[in-house]
């Protein structure tokens, strides 16, 4: 487990910030273009950027974002993305995804999650794990839930 109190290299080499859900983020981009869409509170940015990692023994906690989330792997150990369904809490019927290097074993650079589902993450190997996710419309927290 990292210390959320001392930034490991990773982290510190790319400017991170402890994240709610768990392991470290900052967002790298925002559209500048807004809109209104059906079903939101209020006007969104087009989409949002972060880059996100994972150290073992750090877990993404189960979360839910209203739009669409597109998470691309970048470098270090496959992560382990769970998808569990879009009801008021994680379904007991958990499809688990895994990302990573290794298209020719099954791995995926990039996997959707649509929007509502709950997901989860976990890094599989013994080291870090960065990603990027791109959420659109663009992420706000009042679009967030997490257990």
């Amino acid at each position: 487990m990292v210390d959320d109190h001392r930034r490991p290299p990773l982290a510190e080499q790319l400017d991170l910030a402890p994240h709610p859900e768990g392991g470290w983020y900052r967002q790298t981009w925002r559209s500048p273009v807004e809109a209104a869409f059906p079903g939101y509170p209020g006007p969104r940015a087009a989409a949002t950027a972060i880059y996100f990692v994972l150290h073992p023994g750090e877990e993404s906690r189960w979360h839910t974002v209203r739009s669409d989330e597109l998470w691309l792997w970048h470098r270090g150990g496959r992560l382990a993305l769970r998808l569990a369904g879009a009801g008021d809490a994680p379904g007991s019927d958990v499809v688990e995804v895994t990302l990573g290097p290794g298209v020719e074993a099954g791995h995926r650079p990039q996997v959707v999650v649509p929007g509502g589902v709950w997901q989860s993450a976990v890094p599989i190997d013994t080291e870090p794990v960065l990603v990027s996710c791109v959420v659109a419309p663009g992420f706000e927290y009042a679009d967030f839930r997490m257990i």
